[in-house]
């Protein structure tokens, strides 16, 4: 006798449903695979990772480019629930309510053995709706640092500097608290506990849906699921709803374009400041003793602390600083510069052909490329012992 619970299937995801299912775990990989390789940039994993996607450089500008994917996908989701609720007049089951509380404390009694059976749940579980919860909160967030971090100087000047790294570190730490919440929990209960197939073909099993969603099953059995619409009043319903999503659409686009556009610090390299003095005394000199004029420095006079350290740190500091930087050099000091990185020394005093600096600057299209002035200036002062002072 056949079993005709394991051979049924009921539509469970629309196309539509699978389509944004798909557009979110496309852009969700990238994002992960590109953001941690950034935030862990001293791993040797990492370093291997960017160096096979062409550099930091094409990293950052992936990164950006899965996150306007993502932004696309919010846009498109909106539109596809405003669908469902107004214009279907679909159940909002997605929403938490008292039920999803008695449904986890029952799950848990259940997992410790003090219960016999699971509870019974509708077309989401408790745990299904807290991981969309998850989703769309943890979404916003890594949204509005995002923007911070894309954007950085109209960030400061509505908000203190001070957000810029705080929002570093959260766009950060939700990253890592995302990847470990989909491979934790996520791959567990679709992948792991059992193989759900409805993000591929739509449909569940008249057994699936009885073990998992035995509540949606009986609302689908009596017919209580379906609500019969009347053709006059949804095709009015859509006449409204097309007019105001698309006014919708356009507000989410030219936010999305404003997010990409409004400015490119984050992204291009700039050139570094111009120093110069802020306060000058006047020494008094006798009358008619001349001014004594003071000739330019040269190359040979030129130290550390005389401009090349500014240099270094406004063509290099953003990838080359502190403890962490990209390949483990430090040139943001003196002495990191001297010490180098994991493939050698940065800087050799005395001999510029053997610093590393000058062999990946002479290849030309670095991140950080010194123009032919600052690239001479800087082989003179290897070339005459890269003094500090």
């Amino acid at each position: 006798m056949t079993d005709t619970a394991s051979t049924t299937k009921i539509q469970r995801f629309t196309r539509s449903d699978r389509f944004e299912h798909w557009l979110q775990v496309v852009s969700f990989t990238v994002l992960a695979i590109t953001g941690l390789i950034q935030k862990f940039s001293d791993n040797v994993i990492s370093q291997s990772i960017i160096n096979g996607m062409g550099g930091i450089e094409n990293v950052r500008v992936i990164h950006r480019i899965a996150a306007v994917m993502l932004m696309f996908g919010i846009v498109y989701h909106i539109g596809a629930l405003g669908y469902k609720f107004y214009v279907e007049r679909a159940r909002p089951t997605i929403v938490p309510s008292t039920g999803d509380a008695k449904a986890a404390w029952g799950a848990f009694l259940f997992n410790i053995g003090r219960r016999e059976k699971r509870p019974q749940e509708g077309r989401y579980t408790f745990d299904e709706k807290a991981e969309y919860w998850a989703f769309v909160w943890g979404t916003l967030v890594m949204v509005i640092t995002g923007f911070m971090l894309w954007n950085p100087i109209a960030t400061t000047n509505l908000l203190t500097g001070q957000v810029i790294p705080a929002a570093k570190v959260a766009h950060g730490l939700e990253a890592v608290l995302a990847v470990l919440a989909v491979i934790l929990w996520h791959f567990y209960h679709v992948h792991i506990k059992h193989f759900n197939r409805s993000m591929f073909t739509g449909k569940l099993t008249e057994k699936e849906m009885l073990a998992e969603h035995p509540l949606e099953l009986a609302d689908i059995k009596s017919g209580e699921a379906s609500r019969v619409l009347d053709p006059e009043r949804k095709k009015r319903r859509q006449r409204i709803f097309v007019p105001v999503f698309s006014v919708i659409t356009i507000i989410g686009l030219l936010g999305i374009f404003g997010f990409v556009t409004l400015e490119q610090t984050a992204i291009t390299t700039l050139p570094p400041e111009e120093q110069v003095p802020v306060f000058v005394p006047l020494t008094p000199t006798p009358f008619p003793t001349p001014i004594p004029t003071q000739a330019p420095p040269t190359p040979s006079s030129v130290t550390w602390n005389g401009g090349i350290g500014d240099l270094f740190i406004g063509r290099c500091g953003a990838c080359h600083s502190g403890s962490g930087g990209l390949g483990g050099l430090d040139l943001s000091t003196y002495e990191g510069a001297l010490a180098g990185g994991n493939n050698g020394p940065a800087v050799v005093p005395g001999d510029p052909e053997s610093s590393l600096v000058i062999s990946r600057q002479l290849s030309g299209n670095h991140p950080g490329q010194f123009s032919e002035e600052e690239l001479a200036l800087i082989t003179e002062w290897i070339g005459d012992g890269a003094l500090e002072e």
